[in-house]
């Protein structure tokens, strides 16, 4: 019974949100190391279209945690602009997501000759630098 007083008094303190930002956050550094390592290997296109999923999924996070109510198909471009209204980052960290995400977008359409592997070496910094800030 102890066990689950403390559990409970965990809960309605807040603390097992943070155990799941936390795990959330784990995840994220996960397949932005995968993304990394194909970049490295030379499979920058690749590595463009993982980052390119964490960041969906980072604005998708975001959404959730700001009472945005998502439509079945929610693309990038609306989240963004979604968080842009709802006054969760201004206007030049809109255009640096949607910079990002139409690099996504290239190599996930195979417009391999519209970008090169400095780019995506930039958008992995970035990507990085917006999760880190975004999920601490």
């Amino acid at each position: 019974m102890a066990v689950l007083q403390a559990a409970w008094n965990d809960y309605l303190s807040g603390y097992l949100a943070s155990v799941s930002a936390l795990i959330t956050a784990e995840v994220f550094d996960d397949f932005l190391e995968q993304a990394e390592y194909l970049f490295k290997q030379d499979y920058y296109q690749a590595a463009a279209v993982i980052a390119g999923a964490v960041l969906e999924d980072t604005l998708r996070k975001m959404c959730d945690a700001n009472s945005i109510s998502l439509p079945a198909k929610p693309g990038l471009d609306w989240m963004n602009a979604e968080l842009v209204k709802k006054g969760v980052y201004n206007k030049l960290v809109l255009k640096e997501i949607t910079f990002l995400a139409d690099l996504r977008n290239k190599a996930a359409h195979g417009l391999w000759d519209q970008f090169g592997k400095t780019d995506v070496e930039n958008m992995l910094k970035h990507v990085r630098e917006f999760v880190t800030a975004q999920m601490t």
